[in-house]
């Protein structure tokens, strides 16, 4: 996959999240839920970007660091929906999986980019 690629799979999985967003129920965990998700399931794309052009290796690095970090929360807030049954885990699944698959992606480009394995 190239970056360019990568950055569309990255920006297809926001929206995603922003729909499920949207989905969740209008509680008082479900509105606070669903600011933590829009904001870092949203932040992965612009980071990963801005590290596509980034000055640097270490920029670079450093950039899809902060994408990375900011998918692994998505994927805490994702997997919180689920155990507090906010949607159903069926309905999850398969963005969870996607978030972990990205994560991996990110996780080895940052090892590959700081030379060390993932």
């Amino acid at each position: 996959m190239n970056p360019i690629e990568l950055s569309d799979r990255i920006w297809r999985f926001a929206a995603r999240v922003a729909k499920v967003v949207d989905a969740l129920p209008d509680t008082r965990t479900g509105r606070h839920v669903a600011g933590q998700l829009i904001r870092c399931g949203t932040a992965a794309g612009p980071n990963y970007d801005e590290g596509r052009v980034a000055e640097s290796k270490a920029d670079f690095a450093h950039k899809i660091n902060i994408a990375l970090k900011e998918m692994a929360e998505t994927e805490g807030w994702l997997k919180f929906i689920v155990i507090a049954e906010l949607l159903r885990k069926k309905k999850m699944a398969g963005l969870i999986e996607e978030c972990c698959e990205l994560c991996r992606i990110l996780n080895a480009s940052v090892a590959t980019t700081k030379g060390r394995r993932s």
